[in-house]
């Protein structure tokens, strides 16, 4: 993909305000969507999230209430809520140790050192060190979703707008070491959201981008 392309579609992309209910992504294109999560980078690899493809319309209707009655919880294609992991433990690193030896034919023994590692920096850190750790990995997820949508020109809005607690308990995440942190809206602007008109603000490069030589 040229250069122009990626600019274009960076340009392209907003956060939608107004969904067009009735158009909807093709399967082929959300499995790319949802591959780019499962491809997305992590600190150390181990992928402390989980995705929620929110497919039941009646769960939606429930979610927007909590969502401070934003439409495009109802009304986007697609509804994708990012889970993280609360907490840290070691039969978790001990998964992510087992699918390394597994997909690289790497003897498990030879991973002891990066597994105790792990526990020394993840389990037996502080809960809240470690809470705030995995919600930051969610969201470097996010941003591999919003570009992905955006190179296929699907529009997606992300969205932490929306009470957490209810949707753990609607969701039905209470007592499983998931909660939720953020969603994205996925799906095609409508003809009548005003915002796609607008120019994208953005400081200036000299605001943002400093070259350190």
């Amino acid at each position: 993909m040229a250069n122009n392309q990626i600019q274009e579609a960076l340009e392209w992309r907003y956060a939608v305000k107004k969904f067009d209910p009735t158009k909807k992504i093709s399967e082929k294109d959300l499995t790319t969507l949802l591959e780019s999560l499962k491809l997305a980078p992590s600190s150390y690899g181990v992928q402390p999230w989980k995705f929620l493809v929110i497919e039941n319309p009646k769960i939606r209707e429930e979610l927007k209430p909590v969502s401070w009655g934003q439409t495009q919880i109802t009304d986007a294609s697609h509804q994708i809520v990012f889970l993280y992991k609360d907490t840290m433990d070691e039969a978790f690193v001990q998964k992510y140790i087992d699918r390394i030896a597994e997909v690289r034919g790497a003897p498990v023994e030879s991973l002891q050192g990066f597994k105790e590692m792990m526990i020394n920096n993840l389990v037996k850190a502080p809960e809240e060190k470690i809470r705030v750790w995995s919600q930051r990995q969610a969201y470097i997820a996010m941003g591999f979703l919003l570009e992905t949508a955006a190179l296929l020109k699907i529009d997606a809005t992300p969205m932490e707008g929306f009470s957490p607690s209810d949707y753990d308990r609607i969701l039905k995440l209470e007592g499983t070491g998931w909660k939720s942190i953020a969603t994205v809206t996925l799906g095609y602007r409508h003809a009548e959201d005003s915002f796609q008109n607008l120019k994208k603000v953005r400081f200036a490069d000299d605001a943002l981008i400093e070259y350190v030589k």
